[in-house]
């Protein structure tokens, strides 16, 4: 794990924060330090960190640099040091400079506040509710040092825990989809050609915790005969945007089945289209493999629905997810802009 701390060097206070976080963690972690805005676009560029760890609230153009670090996937931890408390605030802050320390603010992963009471006034502003308190081993004896930085890394740890697709390498994913489609047909056979890199087991499982697919993808492993680490992923804590839901099974959405395939399968697309959701691309995918279903009348009844243009993209989408064969697709695939966007919509769905 490589992080970056940014952070006013010529604040003692701070600067001791931070040295004492860099000696406690530095034979855990890669650690890097800049204050100014060229040094964060050099480290970023050549070292390519994980996290960038802000101390204090940044400047305008550092913070630009940071968000630009974001964009290629770094993630943002924040320690204001109190510079966020009412009577610590610049009362002369325009507007324009509390839009953009908001939107700056909102980005973080976590922000660690130092105690109860900047916990309480940070809440007040709503602008993140990703808090950690941990107390701050330089101006209280309530935290040891080695409890400070244990803390801390246990942050940063919660951080690579999160939204794990987004760090997924090529043979992970191609893995996933693998283990995807295995664990839905029941079947190894059904399996395509598996990647010869080396998966990131931790990301995969976390991944399928979070999406609520940890049965098929634990049936596709065991039938693949994966040699995969004992990871119990219920305990691990992460991070999810505010938006976020665990997955619950479609039928909790539109009822149990009852009566014709065809109306249940349109109800399933249909709430597709309303919350596209991994979990339910695949309970989907799992009966329209079924040999009862009658393709004439459900593309007639898509067609009454108002629901052809979605399911055309759609099955494009359930192909490179779930690895739906063609045979079994009651229209053609389309890649198209609605295509992209409901893939835009899955990839997002634990995005901070």
């Amino acid at each position: 794990m490589k992080i970056l701390y940014v952070y006013p060097k010529s604040d003692t206070l701070i600067s001791r924060h931070v040295t004492l976080l860099t000696e406690g963690l530095r034979s855990s972690i890669e650690i890097f330090s800049a204050d100014q805005v060229g040094a964060v676009r050099k480290i970023v560029r050549e070292q390519s960190p994980d996290i960038i760890h802000c101390h204090g609230c940044p400047t305008l153009t550092v913070s630009r640099a940071i968000l630009s670090a974001l964009k290629k996937g770094t993630r943002l931890v924040l320690t204001p040091h109190g510079q966020l408390e009412p009577w610590a605030a610049d009362s002369k802050r325009n507007l324009a400079n509390a839009i953009w320390q908001k939107e700056f603010i909102s980005r973080a992963y976590a922000v660690i506040l130092l105690g109860r009471l900047e916990r309480t006034n940070f809440s007040g502003l709503g602008w993140n509710t990703r808090m950690e308190e941990i107390h701050n081993a330089v101006t209280t004896n309530t935290i040891s040092r080695q409890d400070m930085c244990t803390n801390t890394f246990a942050v940063y740890q919660k951080v690579m825990d999160s939204n794990t697709l987004a760090l997924m390498d090529e043979p992970t994913l191609h893995m996933l989809r693998a283990i995807i489609k295995v664990g839905i047909m029941g079947d190894r056979r059904w399996a395509p050609i598996l990647p010869s890199g080396q998966i990131n087991w931790r990301h995969l499982l976390l991944y399928a915790e979070h999406e609520n697919i940890r049965n098929y993808v634990d049936y596709g492993m065991s039938l693949l005969g994966c040699n995969v680490p004992a990871i119990d992923t219920s305990r691990i804590t992460a991070y999810f945007p505010n938006s976020y839901t665990y997955p619950r099974p479609i039928r909790e959405k539109i009822g149990d089945y009852q009566g014709k395939e065809t109306d249940y399968l349109l109800k399933m697309i249909s709430q597709v289209r309303h919350e596209p959701l991994l979990l339910h691309l695949v309970e989907l995918t799992r009966e329209l493999y079924r040999d009862t279903i009658d393709d004439e009348r459900l593309t007639e009844a898509l067609e009454e629905k108002g629901l052809t243009d979605f399911t055309h993209s759609l099955m494009q989408v359930l192909s490179e997810t779930t690895g739906l064969d063609e045979g079994y697709m009651p229209l053609t695939q389309a890649d198209n802009r609605l295509t992209r966007q409901i893939s835009k919509q899955l990839t997002n769905h634990l995005k901070i």
